[in-house]
């Protein structure tokens, strides 16, 4: 399996594409706008047709590149049921498969940091990995007070969908601030802070407390993000 990690500095945000070998079909997930040359370069420098474009939900801190990806490669844009952005070609429902040459991903609803937030479950055609965009990060999780956010759906979806997953499974966050790349349902199941041992009181009484400031871009993302990334 072909598989890339980008980073995106601004932001911390996370890009992953994926393919089974050069010169085949590839998808994207979390594209940043202003990364877009990057990711067209990669694409044509490994020979890859891109098929499907997916956001794991509306991003607050940097603006999709679903819109222009769309422009320049015909290739389908792909959110959850639940998301109000405009430029998606596919909304897709809890347990559906997205399939490229082999590979398999599985869409599961995780809300909590967003009510339309969803998480991409790899399960066949490579390693088990999950990409989980803001719903679990690296010994933390998604902010829960803004954009309909809950922290007690939060809770249920990292324990009830994520951590029920097989424990080998790898983690792939949306973000990471610390410089982290990536983890383990097993790691993240006894060694994230907030959920090891917490029950869903102890959970929501941590994320009621986190008091953060609003994502410097936010009235900027959002609306550009409900927009194809028109800013």
């Amino acid at each position: 399996m072909l598989f890339r990690q980008l980073f995106e500095p601004v932001s911390s945000t996370y890009t992953y594409i994926i393919a089974t070998n050069y010169g085949r079909e590839a998808l994207m997930i979390d594209p940043v706008k202003e990364q877009t040359p990057t990711y067209l370069r990669i694409l044509k420098e490994l020979d890859l047709k891109l098929v499907y474009a997916i956001d794991t939900h509306t991003h607050a801190d940097h603006v999709t590149a679903l819109g222009e990806l769309r422009g320049n490669t015909q290739c389908t844009t792909m959110m959850g049921e639940h998301s109000q952005a405009e430029c998606v070609s596919v909304y897709l429902k809890d347990d559906e498969r997205i399939n490229i040459d082999g590979i398999e991903l599985q869409s599961l609803y995780t809300p909590g940091h967003t009510n339309e937030s969803f998480s991409f479950y790899l399960h066949k055609g490579g390693p088990r990995m999950v990409f989980s965009g803001d719903t679990l990060l690296i010994r933390g999780s998604g902010r829960t007070d803004f954009q309909n956010g809950s922290a007690e759906a939060s809770y249920h979806s990292i324990t009830e969908r994520l951590f029920t997953l097989p424990e080998e499974t790898l983690v792939y966050p949306g973000h990471d601030y610390r410089g982290s790349t990536a983890s383990s349902i097993w790691e993240e199941k006894r060694y994230n802070p907030r959920l090891a041992g917490k029950s869903l009181e102890e959970y929501v009484e941590i994320m009621d407390n986190l008091k953060l400031v609003n994502p410097k871009l936010m009235d900027v993302a959002i609306p550009a993000n409900l927009a194809c990334g028109n800013v």
